[in-house]
């Protein structure tokens, strides 16, 4: 390994899901120690022709599990997901030691609802959340008062890739609502669910949760332009307070 290398890890991929042609899920075993929080992001990275590219990613798994959990959407020109699309079980890539990130849950303000907006992988800090939660209050640590709720856009059914995982806790958890929506519906006259981009959906949200500006803190987390969408619509509801609205972009447009 290259100079200052002491900053990584050498992890090694142990699971590897395929959700479409072009989303994924691995799991890696990061080599050493890595105490993060739900809804941190960790960096990875592989080296190739004599350089090393990185890239941050958020962690879905839970600080409980004994791997590191990534959702992956393949960009074909992208600089680093072709070649981590590339790696499968047993494969080493570079982790840096140090965790970093602040979207992660807010137990301080007194606001004790957790409005979650994501696209497609941005669920990813998301099912981080919940898998924790759902260990503290199945184990006595957490009393239910934080109530979540999640709306999770994609194009199409496929591209949730934890939309199983995500029922079954909307099922068993009084304190999580789980919401799929899907944009593009005409290609599939059997989706069941709500219909509509996940900032479309909103404000129909918003009131039947009965969610606003004194109870709630607003998450969003994924594609750039539903993260600037949700905010105006978000601000229109009196959201005005900086610490109201936490964001995680995943990528900043082309100009």
């Amino acid at each position: 390994m290259a100079v200052g290398d002491e900053k990584f890890y050498r992890a090694r991929v142990t699971k590897r899901v395929e959700f479409a042609p072009d989303l994924w899920m691995i799991r890696i075993q990061p080599g050493g120690e890595f105490k993060f929080l739900p809804g941190q992001y960790a960096t990875l990275g592989v080296e190739h022709d004599g350089k090393r590219t990185e890239r941050p990613y958020s962690i879905v798994s839970a600080p409980f599990e004994n791997e590191i959990e990534f959702f992956f959407e393949l960009v074909p020109e992208g600089a680093l997901t072709p070649r981590l699309y590339k790696l499968q079980p047993g494969d080493e890539l570079l982790m840096r030691k140090i965790p970093k990130g602040k979207f992660t849950l807010d137990t301080e303000s007194g606001r004790k609802h957790h409005l979650l907006v994501s696209t497609v992988t941005g669920v990813a800090p998301f099912v981080s959340f919940v898998r924790t939660l759902s260990k503290d209050w199945k184990e006595g640590r957490f009393d239910g008062s934080h109530q979540l709720h999640l709306l999770n856009g994609a194009s199409r059914p496929w591209e949730f890739g934890y939309k199983e995982e995500l029922n079954r806790f909307d099922a068993e958890l009084p304190w999580f609502k789980y919401v799929p929506t899907v944009s593009r519906p005409w290609d599939h006259a059997d989706w069941p669910g709500e219909i509509g981009r996940a900032d479309d959906v909103l404000r129909k949200y918003a009131d039947h949760w009965e969610l606003d500006a004194t109870n709630t803190t607003a998450y969003l987390c994924g594609h750039p332009d539903m993260i600037a969408n949700s905010k105006a619509i978000l601000k229109r509801r009196g959201f005005v307070d900086r610490s109201a609205i936490k964001e995680e972009i995943y990528w900043i447009p082309a100009k």
